[in-house]
Formats: C-alpha cells, sequence, structure tokens
C-alpha cells in the first residue's frame, strides 16, 4: 500500500476489497489504537468486534480450563480476529491479545457478519484467511513437540518480523516464555544462541533482527510452509 491511501487500507484484507465493497463495510469501521496486553477477546466469550489490523502483532492464545496458556497463532496487517466471526461464529474460542502494540480498525460483529452475506469478496478473503491461520496454528503445533527452543524461536521472531516495519520488535522475555510456552530460561538461554550466531540483538524489552536470511537458514523447515499458504491464497504480506 502506497503512504497516499488511506490508513484503513494499509491493513492487507480491506486493501484488497474492490473500491465499492470497501466503501460500503467502512461505515462500520472504527479506528483503534491498541496497547500492549490489550485484550481483544476472552476465550469463550462473545465476539463483540472483530479487528483489522494496520500495524502491531496480535496472539490468538488457548486457555486451558485450568488456566494453561500458550500461544496457537499470531496475525498483524495482513488478517483479523477472532477469526470465528469470519464464519458468523459469536463466541471466541482463544483468547485474542496484543503482544505489539499498534493501531487498526474494529468493526461490530453484527455488520461483519451482514458483510459476509452481501460481499462476496470480503467473505471470500476472510475465508482464505482463516485458512492460511489455520495453516499457521498447525505449524505451531508441529513446530511444538518436533524443534528445539532455539529453533521454534527463530521461528517465532521471523513470523514477528514479518508483521512490523524496520527490524526492532518491541518484546519482553517473560512474553517470549508464555507465547512459546516455556520456561523463561529456556527462552533466556535460546536467545543467547541467536545471539551467539550473530542472528539477533537481544537488549531489554527488544530485539533487533540483525542476519534475517540466516535466521531463516537457522529456523528450516519450522518457517516457511503458511507463508508460502498466504501468498498463493492472499498475496505478500
Amino acid at each position: 500500500m502506497s503512504a497516499a491511501e488511506p490508513p484503513e487500507k494499509r491493513n492487507r484484507l480491506l486493501g484488497l476489497l474492490p473500491d465499492g465493497e470497501f466503501r460500503s463495510v467502512a461505515g462500520a469501521l472504527e479506528p483503534v489504537d491498541l496497547d500492549r496486553g490489550f485484550i481483544i477477546v476472552k476465550a469463550d466469550r462473545p465476539i463483540d468486534y472483530v479487528y483489522f489490523l494496520c500495524n502491531g502483532i496480535g496472539s490468538v492464545v488457548t486457555v486451558s480450563s485450568d488456566g494453561q496458556r500458550a500461544e496457537a497463532g499470531m496475525f498483524g496487517r495482513e488478517g483479523f480476529s477472532p477469526t470465528s466471526a469470519g464464519v458468523g461464529g459469536t463466541i471466541s474460542v482463544h483468547e485474542v491479545l496484543m503482544q505489539v502494540e499498534g493501531h487498526g480498525y474494529r468493526m461490530p460483529l453484527d455488520a461483519v457478519i451482514r458483510a459476509l452475506s452481501q460481499h462476496p469478496v470480503f467473505a471470500n478473503l476472510l475465508a482464505r484467511f482463516i485458512q492460511t491461520f489455520a495453516s499457521q496454528i498447525s505449524y505451531t503445533a508441529l513446530c511444538n513437540v518436533t524443534y528445539q527452543v532455539d529453533e521454534r524461536l527463530a521461528r517465532w521472531l521471523l513470523m514477528c518480523h514479518d508483521r512490523v516495519d524496520g527490524d526492532e520488535i518491541a518484546l519482553t522475555h517473560d512474553f517470549i516464555s508464555l507465547m512459546l510456552g516455556v520456561r523463561r530460561p529456556s527462552v533466556t538461554t535460546a536467545l543467547h544462541v541467536l545471539e551467539g550466531k550473530k542472528l539477533i540483538r537481544a537488549e531489554r524489552g527488544r530485539i533487533t533482527i540483525r542476519d534475517r536470511k540466516g535466521m531463516e537458514e537457522f529456523a528450516g523447515n519450522a518457517y516457511g510452509k503458511p507463508e508460502e499458504e498466504f501468498r498463493r491464497l492472499i498475496g505478500e504480506f
């Protein structure tokens, strides 16, 4: 998207809408600033709004009945959440919160449901994103049982890097620990591995990607397939 285009079109899905469909849904879009930790929706709660990010990163977190938490997936300006709303769902299975602050637009659930029935491109784009997000979740599950923590961290940081401008990502060790579902010392050790290979620089509350290509090589097959699926179904991030 060019800088001259309206900010609401910097969300990838909104930007792909034909002008007529975009004008029709634009009246229901409310601009919102989203601080880190802002809860978009709680698990097993009704969905009030659907969020289309223009920047920042949201985490989709699975929460067990006894309070255990782990990230299932993430989204940024390439998508929307909660994804169940894209098929007319009214309850979110997951908790969704901001892991990197940003801004975007929210749309009341009833307006989304109306748009799904009235605007075929809107409905198709949301369905395509749901498919790519399902692919991401499935690879997260695979990585959690197949790859070492440092490889999983490399994948996760690459995914974050895909969704921000520049090479700096505002992240804390505690948040990474929660998102990867591992203890904080394991995160510290994995960060040291990546720093030792000169792939990143880790500072308090901030990680800088130094060698993107090297990170991809280190992550290996842990990273890439869901991203290929997104490009195939929707386009570039």
